[in-house]
């Protein structure tokens, strides 16, 4: 077991004198948790939501952050900043009243078990949750303090033999040098640290690793992910017996299927859109968009997810119903007014509002396009950084001017799974292109970083927008004075798209 004793004497257990006893007696005595027992607690519907919501942004950030900041101390950073804004969890010695530390912990402790069975629903969104949740946790732990880190070790009950000072050189030889004299070590099976092991920061012998007391964290996280993928088998087996409350299962299915932003709301950087202007819009179109557009082109037909995910795009923008009549009119020409008036233009009518329940329908989000509905044959709509082929993709990126080392960033974070790094990172690449284009001399060294792309449309208005970008520094992250205007003013609404 931990040996207490040897977590005491480096001071771990720190000043527990200012923690509020009404904190101290209460079940979120520590804002860090392994999350073995379900929260017994009432919330409302609108709480349920706005927790989970919170979270999730937190998660995204996490992803983002670990994929696009530059070094480990901006990582960091980016993490914190996006827990201090959604999910913020002071320590006990904040000064805070106990009401709002007991509060912070009980969000965190029903936000966690809320997603806990949205993400349970398949393979793929439990390994998600997994491995960001794993990553929440280890960015908490490293940025508590003493007091914290000890009363957490304690729960999570890891078992690990502490090696005493006499057995280091019976067990270790000469690699006992390998650490330091006043490092505490703990013996375990090499299993639960292949981290380290991968690193080689530890001594293997026998197949036990030894392991100082610096990296306990390393043991912490493997029996948080060992104890949560057991528990989202259990969410997912379990789930669906909540068929019968309509109240909770929506709200779940939701949560997974939508993507833990604040809708995107268009800037209007095209102006009045008609249906002649679309053509010359297009160069500014992601990849998605473009696909869709051309195969329109080609074949002067697409399937109702195409037109469905095109028709939103091209409603965001700024196409108007009348002009959005006559561009599918145009586009259709193989068909007869009757067959399109008939078959189609009730449909396009539907998604502006003057048809059937007269819903006003918005643009698809980069999460929705690549999660739901997947493209079956004859069909494109969909996502081709997550639906087409590696030797589709590349061909694609080429046509599109990209070099032969771009191309193979591009694809190989598509081939990663990070659908919205990558087409973010096309983004980047295809601004880039135009600012060097618009020099007198080449820059090498020079680069653009934005912020992660979560819309079709987000991409458009920065693409369209971003014609001329500022001269960006060499290795530094930078957008023009048009990105950085969209960039800020973008997210305006404050419900989420389901």
């Amino acid at each position: 077991m931990f040996n207490q004793r040897a977590v005491k004497k480096e001071g771990y257990l720190g000043d527990q004198t200012a923690v509020p006893e009404v904190v101290r007696r209460s079940r979120y005595s520590c804002r860090l948790s392994m999350y073995s027992d379900a929260p017994d607690v009432e919330v409302s519907i609108e709480e349920f939501e706005a927790f989970a919501l919170d979270r999730l942004q937190v998660l995204r950030a996490i992803e983002d952050a670990q994929l696009r900041a530059r070094g480990e101390d901006d990582m960091r950073k980016r993490i914190s900043e996006a827990l201090e804004k959604h999910m913020p969890s002071h320590t006990n010695r904040s000064k805070l009243p106990p009401r709002q530390l007991v509060g912070e912990r009980r969000k965190d402790h029903v936000s966690h078990f809320i997603l806990r069975l949205a993400f349970s629903r398949t393979e793929e969104l439990r390994a998600w949750f997994l491995r960001y949740e794993c990553a929440l946790l280890k960015h908490r732990f490293q940025n508590a303090d003493l007091a914290e880190k000890q009363e957490l070790l304690s729960s999570a009950q890891l078992r690990l033999a502490h090696l005493s000072p006499a057995d280091r050189g019976a067990k270790l030889g000469n690699a006992s040098s390998f650490y330091t004299q006043q490092e505490q070590l703990f013996e375990v099976d090499f299993e639960r640290v292949l981290d380290l092991v991968g690193r080689s920061q530890v001594v293997l012998r026998a197949g036990r690793a030894f392991v100082p007391q610096s990296e306990v964290a390393t043991l912490l996280i493997h029996e948080f992910r060992h104890a949560l993928t057991q528990a989202l088998s259990v969410c997912a087996k379990a789930l669906p017996q909540m068929g019968e409350d309509e109240r909770l299962l929506p709200v779940l299915q939701n949560l997974s299927n939508q993507t833990a932003r604040s809708e995107y709301q268009s800037t209007g950087a095209a102006g009045a859109v008609t249906a002649e202007s679309v053509v010359g819009l297009s160069d500014s179109f992601p990849l998605c968009m473009q696909h869709l557009h051309s195969q329109l082109a080609r074949d002067h037909h697409l399937r109702h997810g195409g037109r469905m995910q095109l028709g939103l795009f091209l409603k965001g923008i700024g196409l108007g119903l009348q002009d959005a009549l006559v561009f599918w009119r145009r586009a259709f020409s193989a068909m007869t007014d009757d067959q399109f008036q008939k078959g189609y233009a009730y449909n396009i009518r539907h998604n502006y509002g003057m048809e059937g329940k007269r819903a006003d329908y918005t643009p698809y989000s980069c999460h929705r396009v690549i999660m739901s509905n997947p493209p079956g044959p004859g069909d494109h709509h969909g996502c081709p950084f997550r639906h087409f082929s590696s030797e589709r993709l590349r061909a694609a990126l080429h046509k599109d001017c990209l070099s032969d080392p771009e191309v193979r960033e591009v694809a190989d974070l598509a081939q990663a799974g990070h659908y919205q790094v990558a087409c973010t990172r096309h983004l980047e690449l295809r601004l880039l292109h135009r600012h060097q284009n618009n020099q007198p001399q080449p820059q090498p060294d020079a680069d653009i970083r934005l912020s992660a792309v979560t819309s079709p449309n987000q991409y458009f208005d920065l693409c369209l927008g971003c014609t001329k970008p500022a001269p960006p520094a060499a290795g530094t992250d930078t957008t023009s004075t048009a990105a950085a205007a969209i960039l800020s003013g973008a997210p305006k609404a404050a419900t989420a798209t389901y």
